[in-house]
């Protein structure tokens, strides 16, 4: 099973703060958040389901999130490792990407 194969979706709760990876309809991973403060995602936790690992979901789960962002204008704190690596491995969010020491309250 491969990326190419599946039906993928990138869909916002905003309700759980969370961005959802669907694959043929089914939830495989998702990219959790908290609100740092008025416009400021602070990215926390990415999980891709057992059964969905081993192909390649995390980075289109992580572009997904990362890209309705900026879409929506707002700022993103990368907590989690998982997209602290991808962002410093793209190069490409510097625009909407933030420290925490930098936002006020957190």
């Amino acid at each position: 099973m491969s990326t190419e194969d599946k039906n993928n979706e990138i869909v916002h709760d905003a309700e759980n703060t969370k961005y959802v990876l669907k694959v043929d309809g089914k939830e495989a991973g998702a990219a959790h958040y908290v609100l740092a403060a008025e416009g400021v995602r602070d990215f926390n936790h990415t999980v891709v389901d057992e059964a969905f690992q081993g192909h390649g979901l995390s980075k289109p789960l992580i572009a997904g999130a990362l890209d309705a962002s900026r879409e929506d204008g707002v700022k993103v704190i990368a907590t989690c490792p998982a997209v602290r690596k991808f962002v410093r491995t793209t190069g490409e969010y510097k625009d909407i990407l933030v420290k925490a020491s930098d936002v006020e309250g957190s």
